[in-house]
């Protein structure tokens, strides 16, 4: 690799600026600047996903911060908003962002959900085009969920292929288009969570044949090794186990005495995994959104028999769940020595593998690799009507790209970078 790690190990700071538009609480962008990006903006039109990006990467002193630019507020805002008010100030920027990343609201691809042609999410995409031909950085980074490249018709071309042709003769010189559906159980995530990945570079830059998705599944190995992840892929209980009730003693939860929350601690055998999330904490340091769910005892019950009497890590069959009758189609009670399932933005799709209960949001936290120094902010969950504008921490980590996966595709697109 070209990024050259510092004694810490982390990787030395890279004069690569990049952009993430619909940044989510960060997943994206953190990965980046772990990789040795440097952030210039991010765009979120959610106020409580901001406030979370804002914690983690904009405040002063913080591990990582954007060098956010004097004309933008640091706010909550639309990528609409943007174009309407500040499109000079994103014409002025041309020829100093190396990147755009981003990944367009996914629910109306999903492949989980209502798919729909005409849903209004689907158009933000284009606002993301719009803001690349103001720009024109050097590369670009879409990430999707996988139906993103399905056609929402038998007779329809995938909307994936759509955004390429407009990428490949957007601006002066056009993008070459690279796109893959990547396993990011393979880059160490915990989770069967597969992602449409599309990267394009500008035709006018050296290397532009190259394609940097290969690079990126050939810097595979090297990538685990340094986090000594390799052998195997992670299991959930590698991943959260150090996080068990069983193991450490319940507390209160500070801002609200219904609940209780796990203590932190880390005295007893970590795995590799687990160290790697703990790298950064302080000794005495307790990471938020640890606070457990409080069921109700027909729940606990329900969970019991279903880790009693059905499958680990996979679904529920129709069968079983017209028997603990539940309505949920995806329910999964995991198993500790395989894979999540992957984490969506419902926090009861899955029961913990040895505890009647679901995760807790820092136990998905973990499943998407964020770092247990990584803060969240918000409330935990919402429903009914507010469910349109609200975005609660469930809601954040699942709609999050893994930074694990984010860093490995930093660490490419700067060794890529690197031969210009």
């Amino acid at each position: 690799m070209s990024v050259e790690p510092t004694a810490s190990g982390a990787p030395s700071p890279s004069s690569k600026t990049f952009i993430d538009l619909f940044s989510g609480c960060g997943g994206l962008s953190l990965g980046l600047l772990m990789a040795g990006w440097k952030g210039l903006f991010s765009i979120e039109k959610s106020e409580d996903a901001f406030s979370t990006f804002s914690a983690n990467l904009c405040e002063t002193g913080g591990r990582y911060q954007f060098s956010w630019p004097e004309w933008l507020p640091c706010e909550a805002m639309t990528t609409s908003h943007l174009l309407e008010n500040y499109r000079t100030q994103l014409k002025a920027l041309k020829g100093q962002v190396d990147l755009i990343a981003g990944g367009p609201p996914c629910q109306g691809f999903s492949m989980a959900g209502l798919r729909s042609n005409d849903d209004p999410r689907n158009r933000l995409t284009e606002e993301y085009i719009e803001i690349v031909r103001l720009i024109e950085p050097r590369y670009l980074l879409l990430e999707n969920v996988r139906g993103f490249q399905h056609p929402f018709a038998e007779d329809e071309m995938p909307y994936s292929h759509r955004v390429a042709l407009q990428l490949a003769s957007l601006g002066e010189f056009g993008y070459e288009v690279y796109s893959e559906l990547i396993d990011t159980s393979k880059f160490g995530v915990p989770q069967m969570r597969k992602r449409f990945i599309m990267v394009c570079i500008r035709k006018d830059q050296d290397g532009c044949e190259s394609d940097p998705l290969k690079v990126l599944t050939s810097n595979i190995r090297a990538f685990r090794d340094r986090r000594s992840l390799n052998g195997h892929k992670v299991g959930v209980r590698e991943a959260i186990g150090d996080l068990e009730t069983l193991r450490g003693a319940l507390i209160d939860y500070p801002y609200d005495q219904r609940f209780k929350q796990v203590r932190y601690d880390g005295s007893g055998p970590l795995s590799t995994f687990q160290q790697l999330m703990r790298t950064g904490v302080p000794p005495s340091f307790a990471p938020d959104s640890l606070r457990l769910p409080n069921h109700t005892p027909e729940i606990v019950a329900r969970f019991s028999r279903i880790l009693e009497q059905c499958p680990r890590g996979r679904s529920l069959s129709p069968e079983n769940r017209e028997k603990f009758s539940t309505k949920k189609q995806c329910l999964t009670p995991l198993h500790p020595d395989m894979l999540a399932r992957t984490v969506t933005t419902l926090p009861d799709d899955m029961i913990h593998y040895g505890e009647p209960r679901i995760l807790t949001v820092r136990e998905n936290a973990r499943l998407q690799t964020f770092p247990d120094w990584f803060s969240f902010k918000g409330k935990y969950t919402t429903g009914g009507h507010r469910r349109k504008k609200e975005c609660p921490r469930y809601t954040q980590v699942g709609n999050a790209v893994p930074p694990l996966l984010a860093e490995a595709i930093g660490e490419t697109l700067l060794e890529i970078a690197s031969h210009e």
